[in-house]
This record gives C-alpha cells, structure tokens and sequence, in this order.
C-alpha cells in the first residue's frame, strides 16, 4: 500500500526525511515536493489542489494520506472528494477551516522578510502569498462528518492554533483516534521525528492487523 506523506507550507519533503528513516514500516512511501507537482502553474489553491488530485490519481489502488498543515489540508480535501481511493488518513495539525485572522498577522510578517528567507519553504515570496491569498475561506466544517476510512489525528502539544481543530475531527470523524505528542510544537515531522515514527508505525500496523492490506 502506497503511503503520501505531504508537508506544509514552510517546509518541502525533505522534511518527512526523518520520520521516514526511523520507521520500520517504511516501504512504500512517497514524499513529494508541492512546488514540484504544480508544474509551473500559479500557486492558488484551487490549481494546487488539482495539481495533488492527478498526483493522487496516478498510484494503482488505494494509498494511505498523512498530511501536515496545508499538507494535511490537502488530504483532508482529497478523502472528502476521493473516498474510494483513501485507505486511511493522518491529520498532523492540521485546521478544519483556514484561520483568517492568523493569516492576515502572517501575510503582514511575511511581506517584511527578505525573499532568501523563503529558500527552505514550499513556496517563494510571491507564490506564498498567492496560496495564502486563495485559501482564506477555505472551510471543511459540514464536510468532514462524510470520511468513513480510519482517521488519525495528531497535534504536538503546542500547537494551540491547532488543537481545536483537532478535537473538532476527532469528534465528527466516525472511524478517528486522536493523540497530542508532548512537548512537540507544530511542525511534528521535524520537531520530534522519532516519536511520529513510532507512532506511525504503531498505527500502521495496528491497520494492518485490523484491514489486512
């Protein structure tokens, strides 16, 4: 079974590096780079997206999605639209509707940081704020009730902005289970890399005992 593990917008796939090498279910795992599968488009939302949708489409069967921030965002879209190609789904905090406010402070930060500042995220300058600009309404609410495949929430115990986003689909996401990684901000996948491996692997495993696949 083909796992995508998709980062969020400050970080590129690499920052899955780690995770993935301190797993022992790490077959089969793809990490790819969203600037890359855009193809030269505009960076908006809805070409992203659809960018991520033939990314997906192109695995034989069925692939596990496990997505932090807007790479969560993304898995998130793609199980609600796509439920018979999602096996199962991991949500690394990540929000069920955009957060303007949140947003609007970052753009305002962003548009004083140098352009070199952008190197290591997803996205130059120019192409951040176009995403930012086009996912401000983005809302999942009254959408996420339809996922029926096992769902795996996880948020570092940090990650306030996050945290109730994460109780909000661990109570309206029939087949969740939810977890907060202690003394772990945001960015899970780089900030304790092997506590997500070992969690990912536990829960792996426990699918495949449960699903056989």
């Amino acid at each position: 079974m083909t796992k995508v593990f998709i980062h969020g917008s400050g970080h590129k796939g690499s920052s899955w590096n780690e995770v993935v090498k301190n797993m022992h279910n790490n077959k089969d795992i793809l990490c790819p780079d969203l600037s890359t599968i855009l193809n030269g488009k505009e960076a908006s939302y809805s070409h992203l997206y659809s960018s991520f949708v033939e990314y997906c489409h192109e695995i034989e069967g069925q692939i596990d999605l496990c997505g932090l921030s807007l790479g969560g965002i993304l898995a998130l879209n793609y199980a609600i639209e796509y439920p018979g190609k999602v096996k199962s789904l991991v949500l690394i905090g990540t929000p069920h509707k955009v957060p303007k406010i949140m947003f609007r402070i970052q753009n305002i930060i962003f548009r004083f940081l140098p352009e070199s500042t952008f190197k290591n995220m997803a996205f130059n300058k120019k192409d951040t704020f176009i995403l930012g600009n086009t996912m401000k309404d983005l809302d999942f609410s009254h959408k996420v009730n339809v996922i029926k495949c096992p769902t795996f929430i996880i948020c570092g115990e940090k990650d306030k902005a996050n945290m109730k986003s994460s109780y909000f689909f661990s109570q309206n996401i029939q087949q969740s289970e939810f977890i907060i990684i202690k003394e772990t901000g945001h960015v899970v996948n780089e900030e304790n890399p092997k506590e997500l491996a070992r969690i990912l692997d536990e829960y792996y495993d426990q699918l495949n005992s449960v699903y056989k696949y």
